[in-house]
C-alpha cells in the first residue's frame, strides 16, 4: 500500500481553483497557506524500498499545491518515501526570492540531506522535484554535492531560474534524466513578474519556466544531454494543467504525466497508458 499522508495546518481550499482567477489563487496561497506534511507508518512497498523523493516548493513556501503534487504522484503509483522541504524559513514571497545568501545556505542543507540519505542507504534512488523558485535551490543543492553522491531524477516545474543559467554542475549529480516543464502561458509570474522582480538567480528576464532552458556557450554538452524539455501541451488541460504558473502542480497531471517518467527512471513498470505520457 502507498504511504498515507496527513495534511495539517491551514490550506487554501482547492475548490477555489474552479471559482477564483488563477492568479488570485496563487496570491492567496502565498499569503495565507501554512501547511505541513506528516507521513504515516513506514509500509513502503518492496519495489520502492530505496526510493526517496524530496520536493522543493516555490517562493510561497509549502502550500496545498505542493501536497497536490505529492498526492498525484502517489495516485500514479509512486510508493517511495516523500518529503516536502520548505526552504523559505517561513519568510515567503519576495524575501525568499531575493535572499540569495540565505538561499545558498538552504541549498547546502538540502545537499546535506541528500548526502545523509545516501550515507544511510547506499542503494538510495532519489527523485528531486521543484516548483518555481524551488528550482534554484534544487540546482544549487545538486552542485554542492560531493563527488559520487547522485540523485536519479530531477523534475523542474515552472522554473524561476533564468533561461541561460548553466545547469552543468547540477546535472553532473543526476544519474538519470532531468525533466523541464515550461509554458509560454506562464506570462504573469514568469514573464512580467520575473522581468520586474528578477528570477531566483537575480536576472530580470522571462524565466526558463516560460521559455525553456538554453545551454550557455560554456555549458557541458554531455551533461545537457540528460535534459529533456517539454513545452506546454494543450491536451494537458483535461488533466487540470492550463499552462499557468501552478498548472503542472495539478494532481491529475502529476499522476498521469509525471509519475510515469519517475517510475521509468527508477526501473519500475508503470500502468499508465503510453498515450498520456509527453512526447518529444
Amino acid at each position: 500500500m502507498p504511504q498515507v499522508y496527513r495534511v495539517q495546518g491551514r490550506l487554501g481550499n482547492r475548490r477555489h481553483a474552479a471559482t477564483m482567477p488563477r492568479i488570485a489563487l496563487i496570491l492567496f496561497l502565498v499569503l495565507f497557506s501554512h501547511a505541513t506534511l506528516a507521513r504515516g507508518g513506514d509500509d513502503t512497498p518492496p519495489a520502492f524500498r530505496h526510493a526517496h523523493l524530496i520536493h522543493l516548493p516555490g517562493v510561497g513556501g509549502e502550500l496545498s499545491i505542493d501536497h497536490d503534487l505529492i498526492h498525484g504522484l502517489v495516485a500514479g503509483g509512486y510508493g517511495g518515501r516523500c518529503e516536502i522541504y520548505d526552504w523559505t524559513e517561513k519568510a515567503p514571497g519576495l524575501s525568499a526570492l531575493w535572499s540569495r545568501e540565505r538561499n545558498e545556505k538552504e541549498a547546502q542543507k538540502i545537499a546535506d540531506k541528500i548526502e545523509q540519505i545516501v550515507k544511510d542507504d547506499p542503494a538510495a534512488r532519489i527523485t528531486l522535484t521543484a516548483h518555481s523558485g524551488g528550482n534554484g535551490l534544487a540546482v544549487w543543492a545538486l552542485a554542492k554535492l560531493p563527488r559520487g553522491v547522485q540523485v536519479e531524477t530531477l523534475v523542474m516545474l515552472a522554473s524561476a531560474l533564468s533561461p541561460q543559467y548553466d545547469l552543468s554542475d547540477a546535472l553532473r549529480h543526476v544519474d538519470g534524466k532531468a525533466y523541464v516543464f515550461y509554458s509560454e502561458y506562464d506570462s504573469i509570474v514568469l514573464g512580467a513578474g520575473t522581468r520586474a522582480f528578477g528570477t531566483i538567480d537575480g536576472v530580470r528576464t522571462d524565466a526558463a519556466g516560460k521559455v525553456g532552458f538554453t545551454m550557455p556557450a560554456d555549458g557541458d554538452k554531455a551533461q545537457y544531454a540528460k535534459l529533456t524539455q517539454y513545452p506546454f501541451d494543450k491536451a494537458w488541460m483535461r488533466l487540470g494543467n492550463i499552462g499557468d504558473h501552478i498548472g503542472a502542480m495539478s494532481p491529475r497531471f502529476a499522476e498521469q504525466i509525471l509519475t510515469p517518467l519517475v517510475l521509468e527512471d527508477l526501473g519500475i513498470p508503470t500502468t499508465q497508458p503510453a498515450a498520456t505520457q509527453p512526447a518529444n
